[in-house]
Parts: structure tokens; C-alpha cells; sequence
């Protein structure tokens, strides 16, 4: 028989008994509760490390009053984009107290739906939903009532926080950085459809139109999934049917711009010098592909902070004002707050003067 010699969990008794302060001072700098000296800050976070004081997430929730979890409801994991946003998440939420339950929707409407039920094993504090298809209506009629934060490309105008970026200013840049390469006839994968419309392929429409270039019908082209094979295909398909090809192309995502590229070379056509392309989200392996992908860059740890702060913001009770860009003078509600994005230009739009 063994016994269990480990010590015991350091507690606030023993910081306080360490640094020399009461446990309502050690309470207050662990917590951010009150201002404290800044001497007394300092002895106080020494003794923390000297006693190897960590604190219990569950029980300081409990006392909040709160489950500690919030769901992030995201359609795939294994799309790049959302694995690396869902990191940036599951980091500002530790930073509020909380763990991060994912949930996949499948990128469709029923999954998107069931998110909504509130169905979760455990209660949650909240949920962070990226939607694509959810209508203002359907979200206002939800039956669970938690906290919700919508991530997304389509306004959803009513109470419930949209964080993202400029998506349609993002298309403009876009535009103008494939004009200045050379671009006239450009063409575009992940046309807006009937049942989603796509503020970045939007953008890139108005784009053209400000430069006075023709939006060609021809080379608008839809995609049934933000992939690498649905942006292959539509690609493929575009070639095989135009009598003129194009000289520039923008795939709504960096997975879709990755299809689109092997559709070019499988048709004989060089990039960037036959077709200069250029994608969006600016996910890892943009940089590693030959050529490497010129994209987007949205700032997803300002997005993941944002969202966090909006669904903390709902919960404390508190109105949410942040340093975000707010769009509405362009059409945006009341809810919506952008965060930053930057154009990375790189080998896939840089042709030979």
C-alpha cells in the first residue's frame, strides 16, 4: 500500500502568511478586486511565485456565480482558418476564467440550428457562434437563452454582437491590388449566391466598378464549400467554358485560392505570371505553398479578444464599448465591431516588371 505524500494545494493563507498582508489584500491582487499599492502589488505577486499559488478557476466561479465554460461553435476544426482562430479563442477566454467547449456545426444550416438549442453537456456561460446562414429572426427566436457573440461574414442586425473584420473593405483592397498588378479581367471564386452573400466578394465587385473594369458574369463563379476541392472545380469548370481566360483571380478563402491554383496549373497556365491569384484568412500554410499565397491577414487575436470581451460584456451586465472599427455609417447595426486586417502581398500576385 502507498501513501499520497504530495503537499497540499498553496492557498491564499499562504501567501498572505509569506508576503505579510492579510488575505483580503493577497484576495485583491489575485483578483484585481481593488487598486493596491504598488509596493504591496509586488511583495504580494512574489509570494505567489515563491509558494507556487495557482488559482482554482472552478471554485473562483462558483463564487461568480458562473460555470466557467462558453461554447465556440465553429463549422469544421480541421479548416485551417478556424483551428488557428479557435486557439486565439481558447487564449482570451483563459484570460477571463474561462474553458472553451468546441462545438462543430458542419458549416450548415440545421448544424448551425442545433448550436442554437443550447444542447450542451454542461451549463455554459455562453457561446462564440461563427455562422454563415442564421437569420436575425431564427436568432432572436432562440430557445436558450445564454449569451451569444456571432462571428461571420453576413450582418445580422439586432441586439446580439457581430465580430469580425471589414469583410467588404477587405474585398476592395483586394480589387485594388490586382488592378495594380495588371489584373483587367478577374475573375472571382465564391460569387455571392442567392442564399449567402459574401461582404469580401462584394467588395471586390465594387472594386472593379470603381476602376471602371467590367464585372464579366462569366468569371463569377460560386462554390458549393469553402475548400480546396470546391474551389478546384469551380476553377476547372471557369476554364473549360470561357473563350477568354482570366488574368487575375480572388477565391474567397486561402483553401478555396489553393484549389484554384491547381485547376491553373493543371490547365497550363503559370501563377502568377499567366494568372496572378490571391486568397484570404491568411491561414499557416499561405506561406509555405509554391507560390506563396498573397491574402488577407485578418487579426484573429483581435477577433478572439473582441468576442471574448462581447460575451463577457453580456454576462457582467455591462455595456460593451470597445476600440474596435464600428461600420455603421456603411450600412452595418449597431452590434458589429471589426477588427483589424492587413494585405500580405506575396509571390502568387508579385509578377516580373
Amino acid at each position: 500500500m502507498t501513501t499520497d505524500r504530495r503537499s497540499p494545494r498553496p492557498r491564499l493563507t499562504d501567501v498572505a502568511a509569506v508576503a505579510g498582508v492579510s488575505m483580503k489584500t493577497v484576495s485583491n491582487v489575485v483578483n484585481s478586486y481593488a487598486p493596491v499599492a504598488e509596493a504591496t502589488r509586488t511583495k504580494v505577486l512574489a509570494a505567489v511565485e515563491q509558494v507556487g499559488y495557482r488559482p482554482n478557476l472552478s471554485a473562483r466561479n462558483l463564487a461568480r456565480g458562473r460555470a466557467g465554460v462558453i461554447v465556440l461553435g465553429v463549422p469544421r476544426l480541421d479548416l485551417p482558418y478556424f483551428a488557428s482562430l479557435a486557439g486565439s479563442v481558447v487564449e482570451a477566454a483563459a484570460g477571463h476564467g474561462w474553458f472553451v467547449l468546441m462545438h462543430q456545426t458542419g458549416g450548415d444550416l440545421a448544424g448551425e440550428r442545433r448550436a442554437l438549442l443550447g444542447d450542451h453537456p454542461q451549463r455554459i456561460d455562453g457561446m462564440i457562434l461563427s455562422s454563415q446562414w442564421l437569420d436575425a429572426q431564427e436568432i432572436a427566436a432562440r430557445p436558450d437563452p445564454s449569451p451569444l457573440v456571432v462571428l461571420g461574414d453576413h450582418r445580422l442586425p439586432g441586439p446580439v454582437p457581430r465580430i469580425g473584420i471589414d469583410n467588404r473593405a477587405a474585398g476592395r483592397a483586394v480589387a485594388e491590388h490586382l488592378i495594380a498588378a495588371g489584373g483587367r479581367r478577374i475573375a472571382l471564386i465564391g460569387a455571392p449566391s442567392r442564399e449567402v452573400d459574401h461582404g469580401r466578394a462584394q467588395g471586390l465587385i465594387d472594386g472593379l466598378r470603381a476602376a471602371g473594369l467590367p464585372v464579366l458574369p462569366e468569371l463569377m463563379r460560386p462554390i458549393t464549400a469553402n475548400t480546396g476541392d470546391a474551389g478546384e472545380a469551380a476553377t476547372a469548370a471557369m476554364l473549360a467554358e470561357v473563350d477568354e481566360l482570366p488574368d487575375a483571380l480572388f477565391a474567397v478563402t486561402d483553401w478555396v485560392a489553393m484549389g484554384a491554383i491547381r485547376a491553373l496549373h493543371a490547365h497550363g497556365l503559370e501563377v502568377p505570371a499567366d494568372v496572378a491569384v490571391m486568397g484570404f484568412d491568411d491561414i499557416p500554410y499561405a506561406r509555405s505553398v509554391s507560390p506563396s499565397l498573397s491574402t488577407i491577414a485578418p487579426d484573429r487575436p483581435a477577433v478572439a479578444r473582441l468576442a471574448v470581451e462581447a460575451l463577457e460584456a453580456q454576462v457582467t451586465g455591462m455595456a460593451y464599448a470597445s476600440a474596435a472599427t464600428d461600420d455603421r455609417d456603411a450600412g452595418g447595426s449597431d452590434g458589429d465591431h471589426f477588427a483589424p486586417f492587413e494585405l500580405v502581398a506575396r509571390e502568387s500576385t508579385r509578377r516580373e516588371a
